[in-house]
This record gives structure tokens, C-alpha cells and sequence, in this order.
């Protein structure tokens, strides 16, 4: 009825009104001549006004069309990984200036980056053994850092690339205390490094493939360095070409922490296309032991988990 329709305009007015004088009293809405002077449609209008200029904007934002968790599983497999950064790829396109696309999912606790010195042992000091291991997070801050005392005794320092000095294993930590205090900050971890299957050796252990990134081993960054893609290109010479950094200087020796720390740089450079692709050329595996929330850390060190070529050259 007209009666009811003018009620209902009337309510209408008095709420838009009551919010008007809201906003004018926090400053955000400057007043138009007395209240009352607008009908609701002219006050609605204006109320819309005063709130798109107290907003935000950022022109071509899509809304996304689903929700992105804001972790992964520790057993997540390589197919969720990449749907993540896929999605994450989709939502980055067009939007304002915000952190990276790839850092809202897996930055805080899934990446890890390694880097170890070793030093040599037993006859003429070719054997490589563990002298030092550093771990830094996505971030780069190090989240490890110790000297290791090998379990036979040193004959070469290797000063000259391992930056490692009699001095270092005055309070090294032996091999076993640092392996386990490692194993159990890898585990469940996507792990980068550079030619990493040096440093998994050195720690006598075997991480998963699909859980691994080397960055000696990635054709998007040899192509994005100009780099041909079947070259081993040095840890140096990537740094060199995409990051504009000079490491690995002097005659000190290598610093596994900046390794590391570069290396994950590197990745970061071109983390989404990487895990894309990863995707699509690995294959889906079964959840193992090692990767299993409930597995013991000790099972690591069991022989069913060591790689044949280890075990064969540890005879």
C-alpha cells in the first residue's frame, strides 16, 4: 500500500541519515548544506562516494575464485604444491603491488636451503667428510649454522674452498649429533641447494627427489642466465648473471651460509614456473616412511634408506 511504501522509504532515510552523521562526525564524509536536504537516493549516492575515496584501490583486481590455504600439509604432494603456486600465479596477475606471488603458501616452514663444507679424510685426504652445515630458511636468515668434527681424522683442510681451519673443530660437534640435529630440521622440508647430492653424501643421507630442488640442475635458470642448459654452471656464475652478486671471493674460502642463502635466492627467482613444471614431469609416488609426520627420525639412518651407491662405496 502507499501507506506501507512510505514507511518503508522513511525508515530508509532515517538509517541513511544516522549514517551520514556518522561519518561527518568521524571526518570521513564532508557535510552538503543542511540534513535533510538530499532525498535517500541522492544521500545513498553520496555514502557511496565518501567510501570509495576512504578505500583502497587497485584497479583490475579479479576476484579469486578460490581460496587458497594458508599452509600445505606436511605430506603434501608435488601435484597440490604446484596447484597452489598455479592459483597463486592466477591471483598475482593484475593486482596491486604486494609481496611476492609465490610467499602466501609455502614461505614460512616448507623451504629450506642447504650448504656444507667438508674436508678431506683418509688416504692423502681424498675422502670428502662433513665439516660444516648451514640451513637458512625462505627468508635467508639461518635457522642452522655448525662446525662438524669429521669421524676420521682430517688430513686437508681445503682451506682454500672449504674455509675450514684447525681453529673451526676446537668446539666442532661430532658427525653423529650434527647429522641428527639436521635430518630433523630436513625432514618433511622441500630442500634447495646447489649440486645438493654433494651435501646429502656429506650428511650420509637420502632426501626424497620430488622434495629436492637443485640449482645446477634447472633449465629455467641456465636459459634466463643466456647459460646453455646442458652446462654445469657453478653456483658462482648464476649468482654472477641473475642476482648481480659476486660470492665465493677472496682466499678465505667458501661461506656455506652465503651459498646458501643464494641458492634460495636463485629458486625464489623462479619458484612458480619451477614448480609448474616439476609437476608435470614428476610422477605421483606413494607417501614413504621418510616423509611419513610419524615416522622416527632414526629410521633415517637405517640401511633400507640409503641409496645403493652409498651403501656399495661404504663396503
Amino acid at each position: 500500500s502507499p501507506q506501507g511504501r512510505s514507511k518503508k522509504k522513511s525508515r530508509k532515510h532515517q538509517r541513511f541519515m544516522e549514517r551520514r552523521a556518522l561519518l561527518e562526525q568521524k571526518g570521513l564524509l564532508s557535510p552538503r548544506g543542511r540534513l535533510g536536504s538530499q532525498t535517500p537516493e541522492e544521500g545513498l549516492e553520496a555514502l557511496t562516494e565518501a567510501n570509495a575515496t576512504t578505500a583502497p584501490r587497485c584497479d583490475k583486481v579479479p576476484k579469486p575464485k578460490r581460496i587458497v590455504s594458508a599452509s600445505l600439509s606436511p605430506s603434501a604432494s608435488p601435484d597440490s604444491i604446484a596447484r597452489h603456486h598455479s592459483v597463486l600465479l592466477s591471483q598475482g596477475n593484475g593486482s596491486c603491488k604486494r609481496v611476492r606471488t609465490s610467499s602466501l603458501v609455502l614461505r614460512p616452514g616448507k623451504y629450506v636451503a642447504i650448504d656444507c663444507e667438508m674436508v678431506g679424510t683418509g688416504p692423502q685426504g681424498r675422502l670428502s667428510e662433513l665439516a660444516r652445515c648451514s640451513v637458512v630458511n625462505y627468508e635467508g636468515d639461518v635457522i642452522y649454522d655448525k662446525y662438524v668434527q669429521p669421524e676420521l681424522p682430517i688430513v686437508d683442510y681445503r682451506t682454500r674452498w672449504s674455509g675450514i681451519t684447525k681453529q673451526h673443530m676446537k668446539n666442532a660437534i661430532p658427525f653423529k649429533a650434527a647429522q641428527a640435529e639436521i635430518l630433523k630440521i630436513l625432514k618433511d622440508k622441500i630442500v634447495v641447494g646447489h649440486a645438493i647430492h654433494n651435501d646429502f653424501l656429506a650428511l650420509k643421507y637420502f632426501h626424497p627427489k620430488d622434495r629436492t630442488r637443485d640449482t645446477s640442475q634447472i633449465p629455467v635458470l641456465k636459459k634466463r642466465a643466456g647459460l646453455p642448459i646442458r652446462a654445469n654452471v657453478s653456483l658462482k656464475n648464476l649468482a654472477r648473471h641473475l642476482l648481480h652478486k659476486k660470492i665465493q671471493v677472496g682466499c678465505k674460502g667458501h661461506s656455506s651460509v652465503e651459498d646458501a642463502q643464494t641458492a634460495m635466492e636463485l629458486y625464489r627467482l623462479v619458484e612458480v614456473q619451477w614448480e609448474k613444471e616439476l609437476a608435470h614431469s614428476l610422477p605421483p609416488r606413494p607417501p614413504s616412511p621418510v616423509t611419513d609426520p610419524t615416522a622416527d627420525s632414526s629410521q633415517y639412518l637405517d640401511d633400507q634408506y640409503w641409496p645403493t651407491d652409498l651403501m656399495a662405496s661404504s663396503l
